[in-house]
C-alpha cells in the first residue's frame, strides 16, 4: 500500500463532504432565504460545475502521486474486462440521455424561469427499471472492470464507490419526501445497484 492510496482516499472524503453539503436541503434553504427563490434556478448548474472542478484534484492525485501496480490481467482475458467497461460507458450515456442532458447538468432550469411550475417526474422505466441508481452502477462498472489496478486506482475506486453508496441514501431520502408512496413502492420493487436476474419491475413512468 502506497502513501498515495491514503491521500486519494482523503481527497475523495473531502470531496464527498463538500458535495453532500452543497446538495443538502438545508443548504438549498439557506440559498433561497439569502438570495430568494429565483436563486434555485441556478443551483443545479452551479452544483454541477463545482462538482466537476472539485473532482479534478482527486484525479490529479491518482495520476501524479507515486503508485504501484497490484495486478494487470493479460490479453485476451483483459478484452472481456474492456467489454464490461464499454457496457458501463454505453449504459452511462443512455442513463444521462434518459433523464435528459440539460436536466442532468441543470441547464433546463437555468434557462427556463418557469421550471418551478412543473412538478418533478419519477422515472422508473428504461435503466431505472433494472436498478434505482443506474448511473452509479454503470460508473462502478467502468471503474472496477479496468484490467489493471494500482494502489492509487484502488483508493479512487473505493472512495467513489463509497460516495455513491452513502450519497444514494441521502438522495433516496429526498425522493421519498418528493414522491412519497410512489417512490416507496418503486424502492420495494427495484434493487439499488445490482439488477435482479428475474422478476423485473414493470415500468411506471
Amino acid at each position: 500500500m502506497t502513501l498515495g492510496f491514503w491521500w486519494v482516499l482523503l481527497s475523495l472524503a473531502l470531496y464527498g463532504a463538500l458535495h453532500s453539503l452543497l446538495a443538502s436541503r438545508r443548504f438549498k434553504a439557506w440559498l433561497e432565504q439569502r438570495f430568494g427563490p429565483g436563486s434555485m434556478r441556478w443551483h443545479r448548474l452551479v452544483f454541477s460545475i463545482l462538482g466537476g472542478l472539485t473532482f479534478l484534484p482527486s484525479l490529479a492525485l491518482v495520476v501524479l502521486l507515486p503508485d504501484r501496480v497490484i495486478y494487470s490481467i493479460p490479453y485476451p482475458v483483459s478484452s472481456w474486462f474492456r467489454l464490461v467497461q464499454v457496457i458501463g460507458l454505453v449504459g452511462l450515456a443512455f442513463g444521462v440521455l434518459q433523464t435528459g442532458v440539460l436536466n442532468f447538468l441543470g441547464l433546463d432550469r437555468a434557462v427556463n424561469p418557469a421550471w418551478m411550475q412543473h412538478p418533478p417526474r419519477l422515472v422508473t422505466s428504461g435503466l431505472y427499471r433494472l436498478v434505482r441508481h443506474p448511473l452509479y452502477t454503470c460508473t462502478m462498472l467502468l471503474l472496477w472492470a479496468n484490467p489493471t489496478l494500482s494502489w492509487n486506482r484502488l483508493a479512487f475506486n473505493l472512495g467513489v464507490s463509497a460516495y455513491f453508496v452513502i450519497g444514494s441514501i441521502f438522495e433516496e431520502q429526498k425522493l421519498l419526501e418528493d414522491f412519497g408512496e410512489a417512490y416507496e413502492d418503486y424502492k420495494r420493487r427495484t434493487p439499488s445497484f445490482l439488477p435482479r436476474l428475474t422478476g423485473l419491475s414493470e415500468p411506471r413512468g
